[in-house]
């Protein structure tokens, strides 16, 4: 899931006129929140997670108070709580507000694409607000929709009265949830869950309201640009050193960093989309990161780059790899230096532990740079090997996944003996 909580959601149900809880994002007033509170008693805080996140009331992240002060008490609780999803915990970024609708019944509903059938389907519950998963067989149903007629409103009300809904809820939702549907196909979604939608009295009529959704995008289908949403939504799984290291994105020709295994052991500096492709195709898991670093970085983007890069990822780097091609205008002794300098300091200050560099560049200053780089390492008692650019690429990254195989075998424990017994 990409979109969860009505930070985002009520702006997605209000494309069709879904109605959603009144509510406020963390940035409200104190005003705002006691008029919230004057206007319906009690009000609801939730913290705003960037992506679908389930089980948030088991774990106590969900809060209903009648008061400002527990508001503000529940907000400071709140605003960045961390939250165990399956195998991963997550952090939240502000809270939201809003309306405590009062009802007698909790219903759950989704669309999603049954990988079973290759159909669209809908799943209904009139015993929503708990995990799904629990409820017995003959308190939910799963239906198929046929995509050229779409959600109908037979299907609803079959259904409802199957799993003993009462009555005088079925007519409000058999008129509401087809709405789901249009924004369904629509804009894009490739999921869309409402749990709970409650059934809110107004005079003698009832709405069902989403009180929480989650949703996730098809970015395949460029309809879901139509939404209007944070491109931010979409990158709600940036781990920390990503999200460190892309915040250096302000020079041309540096692409954002994509973390491809935190638990690989080659260190790669690449340089140029051509050496991106190759490295990221032949190192595999072993990479720990792709990017491209090209556009002639000046030296202290480069020292930063390759301090965050150390900083997240020295424990298990076995090998540090730069490679480029033979570059037009990215200067090799300026980034070379930034690289090497910070590796230096990295080792003053954290220690020694035995890696092997691999480089494989050309350009200006190439020899510059690698005289450069060669009386840091051999200071630092680093071992490397380097190819000018009349060496192909691909026989440099066959080397450095070669190189990577020995050190973890062998290499590393031999080359830290020998650097013991000359001391």
């Amino acid at each position: 899931m990409q979109l969860s909580g009505l930070k985002y959601g009520a702006q997605l149900l209000d494309l069709v006129d879904f109605p959603a809880p009144e509510h406020l994002t963390g940035g409200a007033s104190n005003g705002q929140i006691q008029a919230l509170l004057d206007k319906y008693g009690k009000i609801v805080v939730k913290p705003v997670f960037h992506e679908g996140v389930g089980k948030k009331g088991k774990a106590g992240l969900i809060r209903v108070v009648d008061n400002l002060h527990d508001a503000l008490e529940a907000k400071r609780d709140l605003y960045f709580a961390h939250h165990k999803h399956g195998s991963r915990t997550v952090k939240a970024n502000g809270v939201t507000f809003e309306e405590f609708v009062e009802s007698e019944l909790e219903v759950y509903f989704s669309i999603s694409e049954s990988t079973i059938q290759r159909k669209p389907t809908f799943t209904i519950s009139p015993h929503g607000g708990v995990d799904i998963e629990s409820l017995a067989a003959d308190k939910i149903s799963t239906v198929w929709i046929d995509p050229f007629i779409g959600l109908k409103s037979f299907d609803l009300t079959n259904t409802l009265r199957d799993l003993g809904c009462p009555q005088r809820y079925i007519s409000p939702l058999v008129q509401n949830l087809p709405k789901l549907w249009d924004l369904y196909t629509s804009y894009g979604l490739s999921t869309i869950e409402i749990n709970p939608l409650r059934l809110k009295r107004k005079g003698s009529r009832y709405i069902p309201v989403a009180c929480d959704i989650k949703a996730a995008f098809d970015q395949d289908n460029p309809a879901y640009k139509r939404v209007g949403l944070p491109e931010g939504i979409f990158q709600s799984n940036i781990t920390q050193f990503e999200g460190e290291i892309n915040r250096l994105r302000t020079y041309q020709g540096q692409s954002d960093v994509l973390e491809l295994n935190a638990k690989g052991s080659i260190l790669p500096f690449m340089f140029g989309g051509g050496a991106n492709s190759a490295a990221t195709e032949t190192l595999g898991s072993k990479a720990i990161f792709s990017s491209d670093f090209g556009g002639n970085p000046p030296y202290q983007k480069m020292y930063d780059i390759a301090r965050i890069s150390l900083k997240h990822h020295w424990d298990t780097t076995n090998v540090i790899l730069v490679i480029g091609g033979k570059a037009n205008n990215t200067d090799i002794y300026v980034t070379f230096r930034g690289i090497f300098d910070a590796l230096r300091d990295h080792i003053a200050e954290n220690g020694w532990r035995p890696v092997y560099v691999v480089i494989g560049r050309g350009g200006p200053n190439l020899v510059k740079g690698m005289v450069y780089a060669r009386d840091i390492l051999d200071g630092l008692k680093i071992p490397y090997k380097i190819f000018g650019y009349d060496t192909s690429m691909i026989l440099t990254l066959e080397y450095a996944k070669k190189i990577d195989d020995w050190w973890l075998k062998d290499g590393k424990a031999l080359y830290a003996q020998a650097v013991k017994n000359s001391a």
